[in-house]
């Protein structure tokens, strides 16, 4: 709780109606995507960035923890108040500033929704290629705080590869500009990219400039059935190796193809052991012998049917499937493990037994869901949190998981972000030394460590 005095000050920088503190909405900001909860002291919403300057003074003279956060879409623990003190939410910080056709490039407040930035551009001909599953919802901040990734990465990579520019407020109120429209930009340290992905652990970001492209003038979208999962797999690794560049390439698993036919999502063939959602986009010229190519593709290596839609609506209709599938997973059991393991393409298929295996050894529903054209696999762990046994063998499991996948060279994640859910497994991945470095550089922003404490870092 904070004293009156402080509670005050903090009413008096952003309005009363815009500081929350009753048991209501303290439980409301308790939670992410995550599983689990952490009350905050409070929660406030600023509307500009001298206001959020103003509260980060008062916080590093209280030394309060301070959380930012975008929508809670994020399932790594990301946007919780580990530690109590603040959440920072920029529901209000929503304004895309600017258009910037000419340069093709766009300037948003951090609480813009990605789904909403992607439909404004679009009427310029432009597009902002990252999208995640939760683009509807999630927001650009919270995006750029987790370097979000989507389906589209395959083609098109990350935000960090979207990120020109930011405006961002550090600990002790002072704002600093990174980056900015030009597109080549190498002076000094590369800060953009440091700030993007530290999951704001470092400075409080409120204005982005994002990076757009020309809207690409057609796309072809197929699906392909396998009865061997194994088969899909091994499609995924020869379509990436013969130099198509998919625009997506997801992969779902019989688990997941089950769940959504019970849930209504879809249906599928009584041997479909695997589905893969294969999009590609350019010129339209073009696109016929691509998708002609795909198809020879699946076919050659054991696809039992592939379909490839022929107006935007079957499109639509293959897609739903896919999209549906967290919905239908959430639907089975009270709570979903998404993991994101991310391996090279090449060790796809190994990394698939690995998960199956894993699932039989410890005795757990485990669906695999892949943005398999960048080896970024989403097991999706179906499980009740207060079966005790049932987590301890989870634990186990998620440990030998990520062994696996950095011994083939592979990461911790692809897009979700570290947080608090793979916080354990970082020394995995950095030697000790990378570690302190890293943790020195947490110091020079924060070294009173008020942001985000009790994250991926400290």
């Amino acid at each position: 709780m904070f004293s009156k005095t402080v509670r005050q000050e903090l009413c008096s920088i952003v309005g009363e109606d815009w500081f929350l503190d009753t048991p209501e909405d303290l439980a409301t900001y308790s939670y992410d995507a995550f599983l689990p909860e952490f009350t905050p002291d409070g929660v406030i919403l600023p509307a500009k960035t001298e206001q959020v300057s103003r509260i980060m003074q008062v916080a590093t003279r209280e030394k309060i923890p301070v959380t930012p956060r975008g929508a809670g879409t994020n399932i790594c623990g990301g946007s919780v108040a580990k530690q109590g003190g603040l959440i920072m939410a920029f529901n209000r910080m929503n304004e895309i500033v600017e258009v910037d056709a000419e340069n093709r490039c766009a300037t948003v407040q951090p609480g813009v929704v990605n789904a909403d930035l992607q439909k404004l551009v679009a009427g310029y001909g432009l597009m902002y290629p990252p999208d995640p599953a939760s683009m509807f919802v999630s927001t650009i901040g919270g995006n750029v705080a987790l370097n979000a990734g989507g389906p589209r990465g395959v083609k098109y990579g990350v935000t960090r590869d979207y990120v020109l520019g930011l405006e961002v407020v550090l600990p002790s109120g002072a704002v600093i500009r990174t980056g900015g429209k030009s597109l080549k930009n190498v002076s000094g340290f590369d800060l953009t990219r440091l700030i993007c992905g530290s999951e704001g652990t470092l400075g409080i970001i409120t204005e982005i400039i994002v990076k757009l492209v020309v809207l690409p003038p057609a796309k072809a979208t197929l699906q392909a059935i396998f009865s061997d999962l194994n088969d899909a797999a091994k499609t995924v690794s020869a379509i990436i190796g013969s130099g198509i560049v998919p625009t997506t390439l997801e992969l779902m698993d019989k688990v997941v193809l089950d769940v959504i036919g019970s849930y209504g999502g879809a249906t599928f063939r009584k041997d479909a052991e695997a589905l893969l959602l294969i999009e590609v986009d350019g010129d339209a010229s073009l696109l016929d012998a691509q998708g002609r190519r795909i198809e020879e593709f699946c076919r050659a290596r054991g696809a039992v049917e592939v379909q490839r839609a022929s107006t935007q609506a079957e499109a639509d209709k293959l897609w739903q499937a896919r999209r549906s599938a967290f919905g239908a997973v959430a639907s089975r059991r009270p709570n979903c493990i998404v993991e994101d393991a991310t391996v090279p393409v090449k060790r796809l298929p190994e990394i698939i037994r690995k998960i199956v295996d894993l699932s039989q050894k410890y005795r757990l529903k485990i669906g695999v869901l892949a943005h398999a054209g960048d080896g970024n696999l989403h097991p999706l762990i179906m499980t009740d949190l207060r079966d005790k046994d049932e987590m301890e063998r989870i634990e186990r499991a998620l440990e030998e998981m990520y062994e696996t996948a950095i011994e083939m060279g592979g990461t911790l994640s692809g897009e979700h972000g570290i947080g608090i859910a793979k916080k354990r497994f970082l020394k995995m991945e950095f030697s000790d030394s990378a570690m302190e470095i890293m943790k020195g550089i947490k110091r020079v922003f924060d070294p009173d460590n008020i942001l985000n404490p009790g994250s991926f870092l400290m």
